[in-house]
């Protein structure tokens, strides 16, 4: 890296990171495993497999390890596409799942590792990868072999935690496709912790209310959809602050809010 980002240390490694030697073709559940562990989720590689491991490919898709890590328990966000940032998750404490490609581009050959290190005076990355617990890889090979990969990198992280680097996008489609299948009260949290950063993500906000509501926290809910409808006048809004409201046996208060979204889907 040319020119490192400012504030950045020059060395990092994450030595306590959990390592699961893999199996045949079995780098991503391996991967998964590391990384879930490193999230404080403790997790079986083989039964990964069963979830993420497709034989007719001898490997695992990438939409496929963001679903099982979320079928864990745990957020999966989607790193920006550099270098950059993937450093700063390791600086922050958190390792990054990469898919390299070892081979070439017309012969690939698909690898899923752990980067849980890196020494910028040295030059050099540290892995979890494959057989090897701690794989030192020159800084600019593992940047041509992620390249390959095109440059593509998750973190795991529990609700209410996220990522530094991640952008409000991937961060708002990590949480919406994690309260698919988690309780409503992590829904919660996942939501309320990517609220706060972007406070004027209606996305973000609605959720909130939302799993807040499903959690039965109709108080919550209320105030969720209540900020909604003085940043956003929503009908949407509006109508579930209304139905928080009837919850909470405020009839006259439900009622208006009712009439509001009423007014707000015609206007």
């Amino acid at each position: 890296m040319a020119d490192p980002p400012a504030g950045l240390p020059r060395r990092k490694e994450l030595a306590s990171t959990p390592f699961y030697p893999q199996t045949a073709y079995h780098c991503g559940p391996a991967a998964l495993a590391t990384a879930l562990g490193a999230a404080g989720i403790p997790a079986d590689p083989q039964r990964l497999a069963d979830a993420v491991f497709l034989p007719a490919r001898q490997g695992s898709l990438q939409v496929e390890m963001l679903a099982a890590t979320r079928r864990q328990g745990a957020l999966s966000v989607r790193l920006p596409r550099n270098l950059a940032s993937v450093l700063r998750e390791i600086a922050a404490g958190r390792p990054v799942v990469v898919l390299q490609n070892l081979g070439i581009q017309w012969l690939p050959k698909w690898h899923y590792a752990v980067l849980v290190g890196y020494d910028l005076d040295a030059r050099t990355a540290v892995l979890r990868s494959g057989a090897t617990e701690r794989e030192v890889m020159d800084l600019a090979t593992f940047e041509h072999t992620w390249e390959r990969g095109q440059r593509w990198a998750f973190v795991v992280l529990p609700p209410g935690q996220l990522p530094q680097t991640a952008t409000e996008a991937a961060v708002a489609e990590a949480v919406v496709a994690f309260e698919r299948v988690a309780p409503p009260d992590d829904a919660a949290r996942a939501y309320a912790a990517a609220w706060r950063r972007w406070p004027a993500n209606p996305t973000l906000g609605m959720g909130l209310g939302n799993a807040r509501y499903a959690g039965g926290d109709y108080y919550a809910a209320a105030a969720a959809f209540e900020n909604m409808t003085r940043r956003h006048d929503s009908a949407a809004a509006w109508n579930n602050l209304a139905q928080a409201r009837l919850k909470l046996g405020q009839h006259a208060k439900a009622l208006a809010a009712a009439r509001k979204a009423a007014a707000s889907a015609l206007a």
